[in-house]
């Protein structure tokens, strides 16, 4: 039933293999270690791959991985067990070759495997002989007849009285009838007077009287009367809707050439700006790293410990000793209570809830069967373990330059692209600006594409961060080209064609690089999801980033999913386009809070490849995954 177990040292040395089909086993292993191992996504014991289920175990004491492969289509339940007693007599038999280094020489190790196997499988079938369901005979309900269910007369329960409660009678309440009011008006032979007629009827002319009051103060005309309404407030140079024709700036066809430029003078801050950004972007500087956290942990970890030495009669402080001497191999019991203390801190720093207990699980794996060294404490191990997965999970796994690639389409005799999108309010425009004054100050020509056809005032943002490049950089070589243009149709149109479009318009005027900016949208909604499918498809270009906040935590994760989600499903090729890189904004604002970006890169794999830190042209930065790491633990 098992397809293939294989036994190998973290070096890549395979220490002996059994295969159980002629299908190549190699492809499987390669990808558990590149997608698994290598990125410090070990927490879960359980790799998909193809067809096929991977189960893996790691031995951090002798550094081996025992992995073994199945088909996806089985339950088998005795897997886990199945390992764990593999790497035992593993361990044991060849213990002393392992120390020594010896392990060149064949192993003889397919008895015991198979020994143990069958033991496994025959424990798991009489397991399942054991779950077998009860038959009706052996039910309790097989036991119940009709006459059984049949109620008697006589055995009709007799309702039970509430405890603590009597029954009382009832108090009947006698409801009088009211007593006719006398009239004290004076009466002669059984009619009113005349002095009370006379009263009555004033008093009748006066009521009339004041009802067409009261419905002609309405209709009064003097000025005190009238009623007064909300009057709109008048701002100074408004405008009304005679007014439209001069304040419309855009024109019939959407052809931006037509539009006039007014000239901007950029002022002595903005030059200032100018030769700042030649070359490769900074890194983020990494602060001094603090201790707090260390000793928080080192705190929890004494505590655990004293709890267990005060059991055995010990104090604390000698349990803490014990804690810092010797060398000690760690157990799953020895890790909780600073895993669990590295969970909170994680959460408190931003980081999703579910990647922060993948992150401490992927560090129990490494670290459970480690010896502790001399003078190193639980927590301080911890800390360390985490340090180096952060950054393993941080590093990009594979190149993105800009610059180079830019430059080799050039050469091409093409533009190359890059599309940014993202849900609303992140920041894409103001970032895409950014980039284009860096791809400025390296001597690329740049043309910006308006395909945010649906946010009210977006391509007039475009059209004023174009004005600025330009005023900062006039020409190339004083041939009087632009060095950033916008190309741009309006409002309402097919963002797609737009696209399509500027491409074949920069292919055709030798413009470098294509910046393509798209509207915002939530990741629950599917027209505008499949719009941005659609211009990626249609496109292709040859970078997809995407811009997200530094300030979200959990909202990360469902926004990146749900993005690579709707990008595949309404996606048409086999191979569809995914999100290549992202782009971290308003790092600014979150001080030591940097979870985002550990979120977003463990959700979809792809590298961070700017960081925004700022509003001004130059506040982009590349990102320093040793100092992102250090203010994490901080």
């Amino acid at each position: 039933m098992l397809d293939f177990f294989a036994i190998f040292s973290k070096g890549g040395i395979v220490l002996w293999y059994f295969q159980g089909t002629s299908q190549l086993f190699t492809p499987s292993i390669n990808s558990l270690i590149k997608t698994v191992i290598l990125q410090e996504r070990s927490g879960n014991n359980s790799f998909t791959h193809e067809a096929l289920t991977l189960k893996y175990k790691l031995d951090n004491e002798f550094e081996l991985v025992f992995v073994v492969g199945y088909q996806k289509i089985l339950q088998l339940s005795y897997i886990d067990k199945f390992l764990s007693d593999i790497q035992l007599e593993f361990r044991n038999k060849y213990k002393d070759d392992i120390q020594n280094g010896k392990m060149s020489r064949n192993l003889d190790f397919s008895d015991v495997f198979h020994l143990v196997l069958k033991q496994r499988e025959e424990e798991s079938r009489v397991e399942k002989v054991r779950r077998t369901m009860r038959s009706f005979e052996d039910s309790k309900k097989s036991q119940k007849t009709v006459s059984s269910m049949v109620e008697k007369k006589g055995d009709e329960k007799k309702p039970t009285k509430a405890k603590g409660k009597e029954n009382k009678p009832v108090k009947t309440v006698t409801i009088k009838e009211p007593e006719p009011v006398q009239d004290t008006s004076p009466v002669v032979n059984g009619s009113l007077d005349e002095e009370t007629l006379r009263k009555n009827r004033e008093k009748f002319f006066e009521k009339m009287q004041g009802g067409k009051k009261a419905k002609s103060s309405p209709k009064s005309t003097t000025p005190e009367g009238k009623k007064k309404g909300k009057i709109g407030r008048v701002w100074d140079g408004a405008g009304n809707n005679k007014d439209i024709k001069n304040l419309d700036f855009s024109s019939a066809n959407g052809d931006s050439s037509q539009v006039p430029d007014e000239e901007v003078v950029p002022s002595i801050a903005e030059r200032s700006l100018v030769g700042s950004m030649k070359g490769s972007i900074k890194d983020i500087e990494e602060e001094e790293e603090e201790e707090d956290y260390e000793e928080e942990m080192n705190q929890t970890a004494s505590k655990g410990n004293a709890k267990s030495s005060a059991k055995s009669g010990g104090s604390g402080m000698f349990s803490m000793f014990k804690n810092l001497i010797g060398s000690k191999t760690l157990t799953k019991d020895d890790l909780d209570n600073a895993l669990e203390k590295m969970k909170d801190h994680l959460v408190s720093k931003n980081v999703a809830s579910d990647i922060a207990v993948k992150l401490c699980d992927s560090v129990a794996a490494k670290l459970e069967g480690r010896t502790l060294g001399t003078f190193n404490t639980v927590a301080h191990t911890v800390k360390t373990a985490l340090n180096e997965s952060c950054v393993q999970i941080l590093l990009p796994k594979r190149r993105i330059d800009i610059l180079r690639d830019a430059m080799e389409a050039k050469q091409q005799k093409r533009p190359y692209t890059i599309t940014f999108c993202g849900v609303n309010g992140v920041g894409k425009s103001t970032n895409l600006a950014k980039i284009c004054f860096w791809l400025v100050e390296n001597g690329f020509r740049v043309l910006i594409a308006a395909c945010d056809t649906f946010r009210a005032g977006a391509v007039e943002q475009l059209r004023t961060h174009t004005r600025k490049l330009n005023a900062l950089h006039p020409s190339v070589n004083g041939d009087g080209q632009h060095m950033v243009k916008l190309y741009e149709k309006g409002y309402g149109k097919d963002a797609a064609g737009i696209a399509m479009e500027a491409i074949n318009y920069a292919r055709d005027y030798h413009i470098d690089v294509v910046l393509v900016d798209t509207a915002g949208r939530m990741q629950d909604n599917e027209p505008l999801m499949r719009a941005l499918s659609k211009l990626i498809r249609v496109n292709q270009p040859d970078l997809v980033l995407f811009v997200g906040e530094a300030l979200v935590g959990n909202e990360a994760v469902d926004q990146l999913t749900k993005f690579n989600k709707a990008l595949i499903d309404h996606s048409a090729s086999e191979n569809p386009r995914v999100i290549d890189g992202i782009i971290l904004t308003k790092f600014d604002t979150i001080d030591d809070k940097v979870g985002a970006a550990i979120s977003m890169t463990y959700t979809t794999g792809q590298p961070i490849v700017f960081v925004g830190t700022g509003q001004t042209y130059t506040d982009l930065r590349n990102l320093n995954a040793k100092a992102v790491v250090s203010s994490l633990l901080k």
